[in-house]
């Protein structure tokens, strides 16, 4: 595929700040002559591809020198975008590589949006739409796991395993085409029912499989949101700073301190946890409570996991049923806290718990193990496959279940074959879209407009 843009574009492809060096990138057909403008040094029109040359910015009109720099030249096709690319490496200061910057526009660059220059690698067809999204999911790793994941999409796993699926859809669907093209090659029912049906069962089981470890893995990448919820004084903000190992939140034992969310990150055994502290759930006549009591009832509709907290050293209340009630079809872990107390609550009305005291490193330890067996994210590290993380790609590999499994009820209904075909077109349409193969403009957009600057 050929570059399919007219400008050339300029952006700083480092953190803003003070640092030993500032990245100035521009890619584009002019990127060569631009920056050729500009630079005291070898004529970078006439110097060889992947090569590094030493010299200086300066300003063309007053002659002014405004760093020393190395700059990188990378000539079309063999670079990230397909398209010329030239880095100026300059001295790391906030001034000087806007400086450059600014030059750089003056003498004929458009400013880079964010994740410009990965969309043109993606639309000059140097990469698909998974190694796109790979790019920026490895810069926003906060694990050593994410980052494994991120890696796999960066390297084509995720690219291959989708692909795999479409050119089964698509075999599927060169039998059916035989079929309508030459009725008499094979009979109809037979078909669909020895070589298609089979065929599209299978299908399903290997996306099956693929979803098994979908949602945990895209936890890994996202994170859990994690809240921790209770009635008043069970120890919710005391099991949040032995979590984080800090006094993140206020701890009285004056029911009602916690008044509002208070959250924190938990890197947690290669997975992040969100960590949200909630007012204590509870009947108030207090205004603030009020508010702070219903933000606690959002974050429990928000939350992927939830760490219900109760008193060991009382007896269960009303407060503490209604609770139970709420969370019963979410995934929790129940929480008996304060276990350094004489013991007064009723285990056998909670069933399967973990008992802790919050001041001990031990119990959080204990219950650090059961979150991340809840979560099943060492399943990740035992199995030897490609995992789906990014929630569209997720979305799509569904949207093309649903409509396999809609093949299969075409079949038992013995609708005449090309109806078949509809639903296989679908599912292959959705996985094709993972790849960026079957794109809208504006999901494109969106998708790059999250990238940072310079990238």
């Amino acid at each position: 595929m050929s570059n399919i843009f007219n400008n050339t574009v300029v952006g700083i492809s480092t953190a803003l700040g003070v640092g030993a060096i500032s990245i100035v990138r521009l890619s584009g057909n002019d990127a060569i002559s631009i920056v050729n403008k500009a630079f005291k040094g070898k004529d970078l029109t006439k110097v060889s591809t992947h090569t590094v040359h030493y010299g200086y910015i300066i300003d063309p009109e007053t002659k002014e020198i405004y760093d020393e720099v190395l700059v990188t030249v990378f000539k079309a096709p063999k670079t990230f975008t397909r398209e010329d690319i030239v880095e100026i490496n300059c001295h790391g200061g906030i001034l000087v590589t806007n400086r450059i910057l600014e030059l750089m526009i003056s003498l004929g660059a458009e400013m880079a949006e964010p994740g410009e220059f990965t969309k043109r690698a993606f639309l000059n067809g140097r990469i698909d739409l998974t190694e796109a999204e790979a790019v920026m999911d490895m810069i926003e790793a906060k694990s050593k796991m994410a980052l494994s994941l991120a890696k796999q999409g960066l390297l084509g796993d995720v690219k291959e395993l989708i692909q795999n699926l479409r050119n089964q859809i698509l075999s599927i669907m060169a039998h059916i085409a035989v079929n309508i093209d030459y009725p008499e090659y094979d009979d109809a029912t037979e078909l669909t029912n020895s070589i298609i049906k089979p065929e599209i069962e299978s299908l399903i089981q290997e996306i099956n499989d693929i979803l098994k470890y979908a949602d945990t893995a895209r936890m890994v990448k996202e994170g859990v949101l994690t809240a921790i919820i209770g009635r008043p004084n069970v120890g919710k903000s005391s099991l949040l700073n032995a979590l984080l190992r800090e006094n993140k939140a206020i701890v009285t034992n004056i029911a009602g301190t916690t008044r509002d969310i208070v959250e924190g990150t938990l890197h947690l055994g290669g997975i992040t946890l969100n960590l949200v502290d909630t007012a204590g759930i509870h009947h108030t006549e207090d205004l603030i409570e009020k508010i702070g009591v219903e933000k606690s009832k959002q974050a429990i509709d928000k939350a992927e996991l939830i760490l219900i907290v109760f008193d060991g050293s009382e007896e269960l209340r009303s407060e503490d049923y209604q609770l139970l009630e709420l969370v019963k079809d979410k995934k929790h872990i129940k929480v008996v806290n304060k276990m350094d107390l004489d013991l007064k609550i009723n285990l056998d009305e909670l069933g399967e718990c973990i008992l802790i005291s919050s001041t001990k490193y031990d119990d959080i330890h204990r219950l650090e193990e059961a979150i991340l067996g809840y979560i099943n994210v060492n399943e990740l590290n035992t199995t030897d496959m490609t995992y789906i993380s990014n929630a569209r790609h997720i979305s799509l590999i569904k949207e093309a279940k649903s409509a396999l499994n809609e093949s299969l009820q075409a079949i038992s209904s013995d609708v005449p074959i090309d109806f078949i075909d509809v639903y296989l077109q679908q599912a292959w349409h959705a996985l094709g879209a993972i790849m960026g193969e079957v794109s809208d403009d504006d999901i494109i957009s969106e998708l790059f407009s999250k990238f940072c600057l310079g990238k």
